[in-house]
């Protein structure tokens, strides 16, 4: 069996993500299937188990969204399924040992995600049942109030529906997780650091207890193969019990800030909703769900799970300085953000590649420079974020406003890193397609909302000669309302397009 993970340093600015790993694993060389392969929670419980000896099928909706690292592929068996599409599951390997389920649907339909998360659930049973797994671990929320949200009821629901497997199940439930890179964390962060005075809805005043990132991971593989486990339910927190006015409170006080909030009882979820949707990074849909959740306390029901394991439970305040650690050194391993993909394009995202030419608008310039191109280069692999967009951020800003007025995403996801980009990244309204730093090209794809596609591409070329960056502006219409739209931007285009590929030469990074 495998014992659980210790915290072996209480200094944040020493990393510890696989240092505080396992050091004696008893069943080294596991099969383990990993659902949500390439989502927040599942990209970091990846390397961990690797390191533990054990060999990872991940399981993904499409290859091109996951990059596994050189170190860790000889372990790592990428297997493509939509847990939706029941038929996808009949070729994955029955020789499997155990499972993790971390796959949920709050990105998508808020009136449909129940039924999302059902479906998914009936199939990865019905799948499970028939392979030699002998213990699924599935990551739910605290559940622990008599009438719950539609998101905490869904979960409770998936619970029943993988029992059904016939395969042992462990349960472990959380409540919010605190991270770099998390949606719960990236919220707090926008309410503290862009409100000064916030009037806010009484749901501030809910109690809750948050966890830390590093200790749902601890949790995740101390349970794994622990038959003591089995066809159990734990509730996963940390030592604080807080409400969230205390935990915006003591996240400002962290920052240095001095913030000020009052609640008030008339805001109804909706608009509730639109508050969070329009303050914050997040999506209008996962605002809802959130905010259905927080009118129930989340606070864990007492056990003896951290002992058995010998995990310490982290707390809230040293797992908000831990996550900012991980920012100022630009190590955030992963982000909510990039699991979220657009409504309009679904999983095909990567089909979008191949960058059309017919019967689309194409802004094309080209410059040489006289600089070295990894200057050049390290300016394209910076674009966005807090670094901005080069030239007339302020139009790019306004741009970014009237997104989030109509229901887009909006400037505020920023990027993962300040410097480092991989294909499925989200990058402010933009993802990112291709980021082939060796052969400088770097192609987004637009999530803002538009009457048609829309794509950005660099591409700087030194082979030979002087050195140039091409920049590629490409739009393909829908109907008539797509070429309306392009014409009533195409005076901005002419100089911002100008300006920023210039910029981009030209950029230089104050010392």
């Amino acid at each position: 069996m495998i014992r659980g993970m210790t915290r072996q340093n209480q200094n944040p600015d020493i990393r510890q993500d696989l240092a505080t790993l396992v050091d004696e694993p008893c069943c080294p060389d596991m099969r383990i299937l990993l659902t949500g392969a390439n989502g927040y929670i599942g990209r970091r419980l990846l390397p961990l188990l690797v390191q533990s000896g054990h060999t990872v099928i991940a399981l993904v909706r499409d290859k091109r969204r996951i990059q596994i690292e050189d170190s860790l592929s000889a372990k790592v068996e990428l297997v493509e399924a939509d847990l939706l599409e029941r038929s996808s599951l009949d070729h994955l390997p029955e020789n499997i040992d155990a499972a993790y389920y971390l796959v949920h649907s709050m990105v998508g339909s808020y009136q449909q995600f129940d039924k999302m998360e059902t479906a998914m659930a009936e199939h990865f049973a019905a799948y499970v049942s028939k392979t030699d797994c002998r213990q699924i671990i599935y990551l739910s929320g605290i559940a622990n109030d008599e009438e719950l949200s539609k998101h905490l009821s869904s979960r409770l629901h998936t619970e029943t529906l993988l029992r059904q497997s016939g395969v042992p199940l462990t349960v472990l439930r959380a409540a919010i997780v605190i991270g770099s890179g998390g949606a719960s964390f990236e919220i707090l962060r926008d309410l503290v650091e862009k409100l000064p005075v916030m009037v806010a809805p009484r749901w501030l005043n809910t109690r809750c207890q948050p966890i830390a990132i590093r200790n749902v991971t601890d949790y995740l593989i101390g349970v794994l193969d622990r038959e003591d486990t089995f066809d159990q339910v734990y509730d996963i927190a940390g030592p604080d019990v807080l409400t969230y006015k205390e935990m915006l409170l003591q996240f400002a006080e962290i920052r240095g800030l001095k913030r000020y909030i009052g609640t008030v009882p008339v805001l109804t979820p909706r608009l509730s909703s639109y508050w969070l949707y329009f303050v914050t990074a997040t999506s209008f849909t996962l605002a809802r769900s959130l905010v259905d959740s927080m009118r129930n306390e989340v606070v864990a029901k007492e056990n003896d799970l951290a002992d058995k394991l010998g995990i310490t439970p982290i707390p809230y305040k040293e797992a908000i300085g831990m996550a900012f650690n991980r920012i100022q050194q630009n190590e955030v391993l992963s982000s909510w953000k990039d699991a979220f993909i657009s409504s309009k394009v679904q999983s095909d995202l990567f089909d979008y590649v191949q960058v059309p030419v017919h019967g689309c608008f194409i802004d094309k310039k080209q410059k040489a420079f006289d600089r070295p191109a990894e200057e050049v280069l390290d300016n394209v692999w910076s674009i966005g974020g807090n670094r901005g967009w080069y030239y007339v951020n302020f139009l790019w800003k306004i741009r970014g406003y009237l997104d989030k007025m109509v229901g887009g995403v909006g400037l505020r996801r920023g990027r993962r890193s300040p410097n480092a980009l991989i294909e499925g990244d989200a990058l402010d309204f933009w993802r990112v397609l291709v980021a082939n730093r060796q052969e400088g090209r770097l192609l987004l794809f637009a999530e803002m909302k538009l009457p048609g596609e829309a794509w950005l591409e660099f591409k700087v070329n030194s082979a030979g000669g002087q050195p140039s960056l091409l920049q590629t502006a490409t739009f393909r219409p829908r109907g008539i309302l797509g070429r309306l739209y392009w014409y009533s931007v195409l005076p901005f285009h002419s100089f911002i397009f100008e300006g920023m590929i210039n910029a981009i030469i030209h950029y230089k990074k104050a010392d």
